[in-house]
């Protein structure tokens, strides 16, 4: 089965993470056997990313959720920066603005959507509305329980709009956060991305999970589905990540348009310059 189904959550499906294995790693013993493998996706996403550029008519959003320690940032670097920058950019959707809360919780995210022939990655996304209000209460039921029914519209409307999605949330198990977390307090490198909330968040861990099984399960659709990527091991969601972009992008049909310029004349021209330069 191609990685796009194996990992696809169905639409009208619900899910629960406890019957995902974070750990799965696939045939593969460890990163040294998939190495030569994700090395294949990644220059694979380079040249589908430059055809989907050349083609023009689609662009592609990619969204990436996950808890704290998830990968989000890892997978960005390790992963799509595979492709060239000048057509893909990464939006990090942080604590909004006191502008961005004077609109509706949609605003921010519209204009932050990928042009035609362009990839946008959202680090976090518009679903932090439906996650982190919930578990902290920092909005009624009320309002955020109708958000999954305008995000829903909101991705029907892009996708319309010829914008393919692709929704990731990076699955890790409690354990493998605190390991990744005690990483970053043993490595000056890291010690920048420690935070107080870290170890606090922890203790809300049952109820992101119930908040992230109903975002998914409700907001999985044929037109911008969510995939659940087990992320306890890193070289895996890389690998995972890359070869279902990639699968999904040779879905596409995508074509190199045809030159609008007379290519005989060029040729001749060129050889004759290529003569004339020879006879000198």
């Amino acid at each position: 089965m191609n990685y796009l189904e194996r990992f696809k959550v169905q639409p009208g499906t619900e899910v629960k993470l406890k019957d995902v294995d974070p750990s799965f790693k696939g045939h593969h013993d460890g990163r040294k056997e998939a190495a030569e493998e994700i090395e294949h996706y990644q220059k694979r996403l380079w040249d589908l990313q430059e055809l989907l550029y050349a083609d023009g008519r689609r662009s592609l959003l990619i969204c990436l959720q996950a808890m704290d320690g998830g990968g989000k940032d890892g997978t960005i670097n390790h992963v799509l920066g595979a492709m060239n920058p000048q057509g893909c950019r990464v939006v990090a959707f942080k604590q909004p603005t006191a502008e961005e809360l004077a609109h509706d919780f949609l605003w921010r995210v519209h204009p932050a959507a990928p042009r035609r022939g362009a990839v946008a990655i959202f680090n976090r996304s518009h679903y932090e509305d439906v996650l982190i209000v919930r578990v902290h209460d920092t909005v009624d039921k009320a309002v955020w329980s109708r958000r999954y029914d305008r995000i829903n519209a909101f991705e029907k409307e892009l996708a319309e709009d010829d914008t393919h999605i692709l929704k990731f949330y990076l699955h890790i198990s409690k354990e493998e956060q605190l390991k990744r977390f005690k990483d970053r307090l043993d490595d000056p490198a890291k010690q920048w991305k420690i935070s107080e909330s870290d170890y606090r968040e922890r203790t809300f861990w049952d109820q992101y999970m119930a908040a992230y099984e109903e975002a998914l399960s409700r907001c999985s659709t044929e037109q911008a589905p969510w995939f659940i990527v087990p992320s306890d091991h890193k070289w895996f969601r890389n690998l995972a990540v890359s070869r279902i972009v990639v699968e999904h992008l040779e879905r596409m049909n995508m074509k190199f348009p045809s030159s609008a310029l007379d290519l005989d004349r060029i040729r001749k021209e060129y050889h004759a310059a290529k003569q004339q330069s020879s006879n000198r």
